[in-house]
Parts: structure tokens; C-alpha cells; sequence
């Protein structure tokens, strides 16, 4: 499961991958496109910045942007920087948890690997990029439909 704060920290990526190329971008702005509460964005995009996924801007004109271009950064990056690794379970084989004693012999490791590698999978080959386009595709294909 993602925690709310990694989705934050991936609808704040998004909203500046959305903009990617127009300049900095507010926090203000960023917190009402993506209904953030803007004091816990502000520590998210902080965070985002230390890490090196953004970049800030001070001033008037200031604000933050994507360090890099969106199709050259996945949503694994930023859920494994704010999740840490994927598990399904706390004793994949990857792990150092063995507080199970079935940990040596248990059936169930390969099933826990086959569903870590499949999200693994699906992050890892979802650029921002494909999100903002598949976001443009949705907006064409809505047909508003009006009753009277």
C-alpha cells in the first residue's frame, strides 16, 4: 500500500511534470491542482529537493520545478525515495526481517517475489511523462453530456 504522503509526493511530481518547461511553480499552485494541504507539501517538495528530483527557485518568479525531464523520471524513483523498498510483505527474500519461523522454507517467498517484481515492474516503466499523456488522453476522450 502507498501511504498518503507518497501519493502527495507523487501528485506534487506530476502537477510540475504538467509544467515542465514553463518555469517555477508555486506551492500555492501546486497544493490547489492537486488538493495537497500546502504546509505538508512544502515539507514533501523539500524533501523532493534534497533528494535531487527538484529543483527550487527563490524571489517573486520563484517556486520549484523538475530537476530533470519527466520522461527520464518513473513513479518507482519517487515511491521507493519516500516508501523505501517494495515489499508486499516485511519477509521477502530481500529482507532482513526472519522473525517468521517458516522464513528458510516458506511457500509463499516465491508468490511474494512474483507480486514484488510486478509493481516493481509497473513503477519502474511509468515515466511522469506517460502519466501527463495519458492524463492529455483522458481530457480528449471526456464528452461532456448535458441533460435539459
Amino acid at each position: 500500500m502507498v501511504s498518503q504522503k507518497c501519493q502527495y509526493a507523487l501528485r506534487a511530481v506530476f502537477e510540475l511534470a504538467k509544467r515542465h518547461g514553463q518555469g517555477p511553480v508555486r506551492i500555492s499552485t501546486v497544493a490547489k491542482a492537486q488538493a495537497i494541504p500546502p504546509r505538508f507539501l512544502e515539507v514533501i517538495l523539500n524533501q523532493l529537493r534534497q533528494a535531487g528530483f527538484v529543483e527550487s527557485r527563490r524571489g517573486n518568479e520563484g517556486g520549484y520545478l523538475l530537476a530533470r525531464a519527466p520522461e527520464r523520471l518513473t513513479v518507482g524513483e519517487i515511491v521507493r525515495f519516500i516508501e523505501g523498498p517494495m515489499r508486499p510483505v516485511t519477509c521477502t527474500p530481500d529482507s532482513t526481517e526472519t522473525a517468521c519461523s517458516l522464513h528458510s522454507h516458506c511457500v509463499f517467498l516465491p508468490m511474494w517475489e512474483k507480486i514484488r517484481t510486478a509493481i516493481s515492474d509497473v513503477y519502474d516503466h511509468t515515466t511522469f511523462q506517460d502519466l501527463v499523456d495519458e492524463e492529455t488522453r483522458m481530457s480528449s476522450d471526456y464528452t461532456p453530456t448535458f441533460t435539459i
